[in-house]
């Protein structure tokens, strides 16, 4: 029996190795893998010993060789294989144990040194672990470090040897494993020459994209209780992969998608600011001076919503803001960190889930997937913010409350359609969500707004198509109302404002 060890991560790799020369294994090994066994007492032999040939290139021609190769690839039960393998002096190869250079480490490192990105593209360790794959029958390929411990335990009850269908299992690994670490180098490719190959297109898609997703976690059940879930990192991407839970149970499949929509719209805002979540729509939004001030201004906004909510918060939570927080039951918080402090009220509520997330500013940028049943939609992200030089003032009023108006404007982007939000003095004091119609979205949020709707703005995510939403504004005290503007009946609307002396902004 015979394995071949080339790993770059040694993690677990000596003992395994001790453990395969017990059951009768004889070592084959190269480089950094042959010194660290040969000095932890491991009887190796070195590949060139093998293929009596030395390594080349400054290690970059290892095991591209026959004698390699066909250890791997020869059929066992093909007696043409065998003779020629006998002929040539070629040994079979049972076992190999392969993990590749750290080329997604390599470029995730700042300022990394193209030619160093290069170096680490692992040749003979992809070819070696596809041709053992191929050739899973007879040969089984380890390319995860977990799984020593289970073929240890394996191999010593199965005489030195490993089942059929746990060779098969190895080998669907071993294949994703180097489909994987292709798609990297691809991206990567893709990102530093972008115009080379953007040039092969009309458009900035190519016609073959490749996802690489990587598990962070197993959930406990997906958007309904009888659904399973996972949670999956893209690799070219930053934002919620890699959070770090403080306190609290394991985060839920709708846990996740609500606090992306609290980050998201946290994000947005330059002062302190507080976003509360129900149902991935805010029910209470606002800035202030201080992140305390900003989260009960966004607490008072609906403080029934606010029951079971999640809350973003884009400053590190103080201990001012976490007693204020633990007043009512919720369910996530989620900030760029916590204060000790704020850390120790906190974690007196058992179920509360305290997450920090590093990459806070990375969330909303990159490209954006939606799943639909057998595809992608697939765009770049909407990182556009509307400032007053994108603003335009159709009617003869002009607006008093600018900054009002494009807070209004940035918190509509992220309530579902159709989407109006009623807001005064950087608070959100009124929200209509999801309605079919675009006025029993407005009668929602100025509803929810009551009294405060006097003198504040509304936002909506579309233009009007009638001017009875306006008239409705007007009748509940709105000062001024934003919209995209673009409707064939713009013109009934603006004239009405004109009438009663109240402004709009397209």
């Amino acid at each position: 029996m015979r394995a071949l060890i080339s790993v770059s991560d040694k993690t677990g790799v000596v003992e395994f190795a001790k453990q395969l020369v017990k059951c009768g294994y004889d070592i084959i090994s190269t480089g950094g893998t042959l010194k660290v066994l040969s000095e932890n007492g491991v009887r190796v032999t070195a590949v060139d010993d093998v293929t009596q040939f030395p390594e080349i290139l400054d290690g970059r021609v290892k095991t591209l060789h026959p004698k390699i190769h066909g250890g791997l690839l020869a059929l066992r039960d093909n007696d043409g294989h065998m003779k020629t393998c006998k002929d040539h002096d070629i040994p079979l190869i049972d076992l190999v144990v392969v993990n590749l250079y750290p080329f997604e480490k390599t470029i995730n490192q700042p300022n990394v040194v193209f030619a160093d990105a290069i170096e680490n593209i692992d040749i003979g360790g992809p070819s070696m672990i596809r041709s053992a794959a191929k050739n899973y029958h007879s040969v089984g390929v380890v390319v995860n470090p977990d799984r020593y411990e289970a073929l240890g335990i394996e191999l010593r009850k199965n005489n030195s040897t490993l089942s059929i269908e746990r060779k098969r299992s190895l080998a669907c690994e071993a294949f994703s494993h180097t489909a994987n670490y292709d798609t990297l180098i691809s991206k990567f490719f893709i990102s530093k020459f972008s115009d080379s190959c953007r040039h092969q297109s009309d458009d900035q898609w190519r016609g073959l994209k490749q996802l690489y997703l990587e598990k962070q976690d197993q959930l406990r059940y997906g958007e309904n209780p009888h659904q399973s879930a996972a949670f999956y990192k893209i690799s070219e991407q930053s934002g919620i992969p890699g959070f770090i839970q403080h306190h609290g149970k394991e985060l839920s499949y709708n846990n996740i998608v609500d606090l992306e929509s609290a980050v998201l719209i946290v994000n947005e805002l330059d002062l302190s600011a507080a976003a509360i979540i129900k149902h991935s729509n805010p029910c209470g939004v606002a800035m202030a001076d201080s992140l305390c001030s900003a989260y009960r201004k966004a607490y008072e906004s609906d403080p029934v919503s606010a029951f079971g909510s999640i809350i973003g918060l884009n400053r590190r939570v103080d201990r001012s803001t976490a007693e204020e927080i633990v007043k009512t039951f919720v369910e996530v918080v989620v900030a760029p960190g916590f204060e000790l402090e704020a850390l120790a009220v906190l974690k007196k509520k058992a179920s509360l889930r305290l997450i920090e997330l590093p990459q806070f500013d990375q969330v909303g940028k990159g490209t954006y997937y939606r799943y639909v049943s057998g595809g992608f939609l697939v765009q770049s992200c909407d990182e556009y913010k509307v400032t007053q030089s994108d603003l335009t003032f159709p009617t003869v009023v002009k607006p008093k409350r600018i900054n009002d108006l494009l807070f209004a404007n940035t918190i509509v982007k992220y309530v579902k359609s159709n989407a109006i939000v009623v807001a005064k003095d950087g608070e959100v004091v009124g929200v209509g969500a999801g309605q079919m119609s675009r006025i029993e979205a407005v009668e929602i949020a100025l509803k929810k707004a009551g009294d405060r709707a006097q003198g504040a703005v509304l936002a909506s995510d579309a233009f009007f198509p009638f001017s009875d939403s306006v008239k409705l504004a007007y009748e509940s005290g709105i000062q001024s109302v934003i919209q995209p503007g673009g409707s064939k009946r713009d013109g009934e609307s603006i004239m009405f404002c004109d009438d009663v002396k109240m402004s709009m902004v397209f």
